[in-house]
């Protein structure tokens, strides 16, 4: 069984079996993986069943914002403590939060569920990432990427499709279920398989580091994703939203500055390579949530397809994105990170003007090309980017830049959210205000009447209003797809930050 053996300056060993370790982290991606595929698909179920069409977003947005804020905390916990510990815990909390996201009576509660098992993932993804970059080389992770992208393609099918049989044949809630057993065998695998031999020594937590950041990063999104729908852009309770929250982020700065140990030390932000790759992980979060939350909902409301149907038309995307990771890892050994990068931003922009292209009656099998472009896109762009960041650090920093890296992520999928969600969500509103007078009655309580053409058959409406209410949805998501090209542009900008030479940090 092949071994490796690693001494690190920072006084921490690690000696692990690198097969089964590998074959743990790819369970855990896996988890992350299909958690994220399976519930797109099921979210218009969710909605017929529980309601709340206005505040689906938070769906996503609460589990990524948990698992955003946490993330640097769990990078620090992860090179003071080691990979392990840090791990099981995430797994831990990720299952118990979906368990209780199974048992969710009402839109409110799945969305505090939801919460509890972003705090777990916000462990999982980054110290995987970590511990890769601990057992391989630069060399090394070129194929050992291709392996952990395999997984990202396999989730985008099984997924999906699930996702899809669940919603259609048994209940949304075994999208949830199914993360136990998955869950419960990366934990038996991490704790026959890790070995660490960490030097203990004492440390300071930055605490309240990490509640400012938490605190102002909750408010900021609140402020967005609520904005204009609860209340008013300019009105009392935006303003002081956005005044608290940016008053902590600042006060944040401050604290970090003079924390012994930060929870999210600011020289990360000094570095071209970190903040490159941190701010095209921003701009890839946002994507991905924007792609998965709006295109079941184009499909099945729009064009009118079924959730299995709409399963398959975002496992497009994440088909495309593991099958192009798999070949970036060989391409930016010859290229470099930054031309490789380029390539798949470039493709990102034409994937998004396809969605944004697309018509009230276009195909089913167009909209999933478009999807599977971004894909692409996606795969050149981030696989090397992730890579560049880890390799300006040693073991003792490779935690906290990853953990920032995936935070940068989570982040941009949190503000996406709720930045698509508004958008959505105003032109759902002004769509349904202008409503015609024989149309506006069948309506309902605003953005919740979507659930009209999201219900089999079109629901019990007369055909006028389901027509309108189809319109107003395209509206709505013809406006997210245009923002997703504002996005893609952004990525190649912030890809360009990246120097051609990447230097290591000393």
């Amino acid at each position: 069984m092949q071994e490796a053996t690693f001494t690190k300056r920072a006084g921490v060993g690690l000696r692990s079996e690198r097969g089964p370790v590998l074959g743990s982290v790819m369970l855990t991606t896996g988890l992350v993986a299909l958690d994220s595929t399976i519930i797109a698909t099921a979210v218009p179920s969710v909605v017929r069943d529980l309601g709340g069409f206005a505040h689906f977003p938070w769906l996503f947005s609460i589990y990524l914002l948990t698992a955003a804020v946490t993330t640097p905390l769990y990078g620090k916990l992860a090179d003071v403590l080691g990979r392990k510990p840090v791990m099981f815990f995430g797994i831990a909390v990720f299952l118990v939060g979906s368990v209780l996201c199974g048992f969710a009576w009402s839109m409110l509660t799945l969305i505090i569920f939801r919460a509890v098992q972003g705090i777990g993932a916000g462990a999982i993804q980054p110290i995987s990432m970590t511990i890769i970059g601990d057992l391989y080389s630069v060399e090394e992770r070129a194929r050992v990427q291709g392996y952990v992208a395999g997984v990202w393609g396999v989730a985008s099918v099984i997924g999906p499709t699930l996702g899809g049989v669940f919603a259609d044949f048994l209940s949304w809630r075994w999208i949830f279920f199914v993360n136990l057993p998955l869950g419960l065998w990366a934990i038996w695998m991490f704790a026959r398989h890790l070995k660490e031999n960490v030097e203990r020594r004492q440390h300071r937590i930055d605490y309240l580091g990490a509640a400012l950041l938490i605190g102002g990063c909750t408010l900021l999104i609140l402020g967005t994703l609520e904005g204009g729908i609860t209340w008013a852009w300019v009105s009392a309770p935006s303003i002081v939203i956005f005044v608290l929250g940016a008053a902590m982020v600042t006060a944040f700065v401050f604290v970090e500055r003079r924390a012994e140990e930060p929870v999210l030390p600011l020289w990360v932000f000094r570095h071209r390579t970190l903040v490159g790759g941190n701010l095209a992980a921003l701009t890839v979060g946002a994507m991905v949530i924007g792609l998965s939350s709006y295109v079941p909902n184009f499909s099945q409301g729009v064009l009118g397809t079924s959730a299995l149907v709409a399963g398959f038309v975002v496992a497009a995307m994440t088909l495309g994105w593991p099958i192009a990771a798999t070949f970036s890892g060989r391409i930016y050994l010859r290229i470099g990170f930054r031309n490789t990068a380029l390539i798949g931003g470039a493709i990102i922009i034409v994937g998004t003007v396809m969605c944004a292209l697309l018509s009230e009656r276009t195909t089913v099998a167009m909209t999933s090309i478009a999807c599977f472009v971004i894909g692409v896109g996606l795969g050149l762009s981030s696989a090397p980017a992730l890579v560049a960041v880890q390799s300006v650090v040693g073991w003792d920093r490779r935690g906290v830049v990853t953990g920032t890296n995936m935070f940068s992520r989570s982040i941009g999928s949190a503000i996406g959210g709720a930045v698509f969600g508004a958008i959505a969500n105003t032109t759902l509103d002004r769509h349904f205000a202008a409503a015609p007078p024989d149309v506006k009655p069948s309506l309902g309580a605003g953005a919740d009447a979507t659930s009209i053409v999201l219900k089999p058959g079109g629901g019990d409406v007369p055909a006028q209003v389901a027509e309108y209410v189809r319109a107003s949805l395209y509206a709505a998501t013809h406006n997210v797809f245009v923002g997703l090209a504002v996005v893609g542009v952004c990525a190649l900008a912030a890809i360009m930050l990246i120097p051609r030479k990447i230097e290591q940090l000393p």
